[in-house]
């Protein structure tokens, strides 16, 4: 087989724009269309294949390190291609698709945003900066200086794919694989933006507004349709998801649509009942302290916990009791006290048969 450097007339050092002009060049002049020498076609075919395997970094890799594959196919391709390229000639494959499009979709972006526990009950707005790709202003996603535009391939003619000749156990099969020259677009840019490279996008920022509803908790996902990346050369956005993550508070907590909280409450108080404001998230609210209240009950507040992100209504705020007890008495009130317990003549402390401790009757009160 002819050294692919030979066949190109290129040193071994040539980079891939005179790798390129090369190409170019050679194959105006042996297309088969122009040129009806009994070679010509041969020799177009080697210059095709020499180019596809130089043009790509890795297989040009491989064959400066000794590697050769006769169908031109990269590393681990095992020799497959040409057969590869039969059956899709016998079963649709190697039907000409025409060219494919620069212009493509932008890919999804994600964002985790943070927010407070007080945002979630009513929902919340936010303005976020994105840094992603946009569109590139210079040329509008077009991909050229301006004045200019893209040019059809002058080697497949615009059609984006080149057809050639493969010997087989059955004889030759035309075959049709992407153009080298435009990469299967059918044109080429020969005077690329120079904001964008010739992409039509670039890196930027920009701000999305979003509202963000109540009741999300920690891991929902927000979809943003079409305000993702920029897709390549004017393509469409992709989507944005925004991530939630709710932030812990240092005395209220969440279950579900609920909130949970906890009051402490005197010994008296507890004897004898009283009324407290209790300051929640979305403003005060008065809490009715029954007497002869224990310590681990549970208090409700029908409609004060958070907004339910699906349905109607919101959950309640549900207050744990905790009965303090004092641990320095002045000599009066110690005598009260002792007066107190000489009236009630409680029985001395025993153990609970109730088959389940303190902590678990909360717990159950609370979050069952």
């Amino acid at each position: 087989m002819a050294d692919h450097y030979e066949v190109l007339g290129v040193s071994r050092d040539a980079n891939s724009d005179e790798i390129k002009k090369a190409y170019r060049r050679l194959a105006r002049e042996l297309h088969p269309d122009v040129n009806s020498a009994p070679d010509a076609s041969e020799r177009f075919k080697s210059v095709t294949h020499a180019y596809d395997v130089l043009s790509d970094p890795q297989q040009r890799q491989q064959y400066d390190l000794g590697g050769s594959n006769p169908f031109g196919g990269g590393a681990g391709a095992s020799g497959f291609g040409g057969f590869g390229d039969i059956f899709e000639s016998f079963f649709g494959g190697g039907a000409s698709r025409g060219p494919r499009s620069r212009r493509e979709e932008g890919q999804d972006a994600l964002i985790r945003v943070e927010i407070d526990l007080d945002e979630v009950i009513f929902g919340t707005h936010r303005d976020i900066d994105v840094d992603t790709a946009v569109r590139c202003e210079v040329c509008e996603g077009s991909c050229c200086q301006k004045g200019t535009q893209p040019e059809k391939c002058d080697i497949c003619a615009g059609s984006g794919s080149i057809n050639r000749a493969v010997r087989s156990l059955l004889g030759n099969v035309m075959t049709q694989s992407p153009c080298g020259s435009c990469r299967g677009y059918g044109t080429t840019i020969p005077h690329p933006c120079p904001t964008c490279a010739g992409q039509g996008r670039v890196r930027g920022r920009r701000t999305v507004s979003v509202d963000i509803p109540a009741g999300v908790s920690t891991g929902v996902r927000l979809q943003m349709p079409g305000s993702g990346e920029a897709g390549p050369a004017g393509g469409p956005h992709g989507d944005l998801y925004l991530e939630m993550k709710v932030r812990d508070h240092d005395l209220f907590s969440r279950n579900g649509d609920d909130l949970l909280c906890q009051v402490d409450v005197s010994v008296t108080d507890a004897i004898l009942g009283t009324t407290c404001t209790v300051a929640a998230l979305d403003g005060d609210v008065t809490l009715e302290i029954r007497p002869g209240v224990q310590a681990g009950d549970v208090l409700t507040i029908a409609g004060r916990g958070i907004t339910r992100l699906r349905g109607s209504g919101r959950g309640d705020l549900k207050v744990g009791v905790h009965v303090v007890t004092p641990t320095k008495l002045s000599t009066k009130e110690r005598q009260l006290v002792e007066q107190l317990a000489a009236l009630r003549k409680a029985a001395a402390p025993s153990i609970s048969g109730h088959g389940q401790g303190l902590f678990a009757r909360i717990r159950d009160r609370v979050f069952g």
